[in-house]
């Protein structure tokens, strides 16, 4: 059991290193199949004993091996994160959406193992650039789209709850681009108007709802926090989509009980 769950760690952390990859390319405008890794300072191609996830970082102290620059923290952390997702997932994560029987005991633990690293890759590009990439954004609407028409058409989800799900973003992307438009985006950004469509359509109602009051609660503690450390001055900006990341993950595995507990205390 122990070589297993290590197994999946390494296969995580390779595929950590890949987002990694796909987090710089993306954020500046390049692919992520576009060759091999650089540094970005030197521009030396990065060889493979210092490409190592996580081992590599440590062994060079966090420098580069050719010219010394500091490696961000972000390569290991991304790592790490997506080797523990993948053990939290093979050994507990996919029992939270589980359906019985061929292909689907096999299809839907592996799309929201997806849904999960993209939505790795749009928190930290978010947090990191300011950015979220839209080729993620639209692969992500993609996705999400042919999962749910599958559903409806094996007959694993009603055609009501679809409609009520694309109704969801239909109404959170409206909500957004009003924020975006009447801020004159300098109090909440366009990437995040264009990521509400495929949020609605992974939750689905009332889950959308749920993640959408979870990501506002919880950016309005951090900004409150980051103004009396005085890390950040009014009128700042603050990337919101991590808080939507945080939301949508929140709602999607316990949005059933706080949406319940919600109306019980009515």
């Amino acid at each position: 059991m122990l070589g297993l769950t290590l197994s999946i760690f390494v296969m995580g952390l390779v595929w950590g290193s890949f987002l990694n990859v796909v987090i710089y390319r993306t954020t500046h405008g390049t692919s992520p199949l576009s060759g091999r890794s650089k540094c970005p300072k030197c521009r030396k191609t990065i060889s493979w004993k210092h490409n190592i996830p996580l081992i590599s970082f440590f062994v060079l102290g966090g420098k580069c091996a050719n010219c010394g620059t500091r490696i961000s923290w972000q390569y290991p952390l991304v790592e790490f994160l997506t080797g523990a997702l993948f053990v939290w997932w093979f050994s507990l994560g996919k029992s939270f959406f589980l359906l019985i029987g061929q292909p689907w005991a096999f299809i839907q633990p592996f799309f929201w193992l997806i849904v999960g690293m993209l939505l790795l890759v749009v928190f930290v590009a978010d947090l990191r650039f300011g950015l979220i990439p839209d080729s993620i954004t639209i692969s992500l609407f993609i996705l999400a789209l042919g999962y749910r028409l599958f559903l409806v058409g094996s007959g694993q989800m009603e055609i009501v709850d679809m409609v009520r799900a694309i109704i969801s973003g239909l109404i959170l992307t409206l909500f957004f681009y009003g924020l975006w438009y009447f801020t004159r985006g300098r109090g909440f950004g366009f990437g995040d108007v264009k990521l509400a469509p495929s949020l609605g359509l992974l939750l689905g109602w009332p889950r959308t709802l749920v993640a959408s009051f979870i990501a506002f609660i919880v950016g309005a503690l951090v900004a409150v926090v980051l103004l009396s450390m005085r890390r950040k001055k009014m009128g700042q900006t603050i990337p919101f989509g991590p808080f939507l990341v945080v939301g949508s993950v929140v709602a999607l595995l316990f949005g059933g009980q706080i949406w319940g507990w919600y109306w019980g205390l009515l």
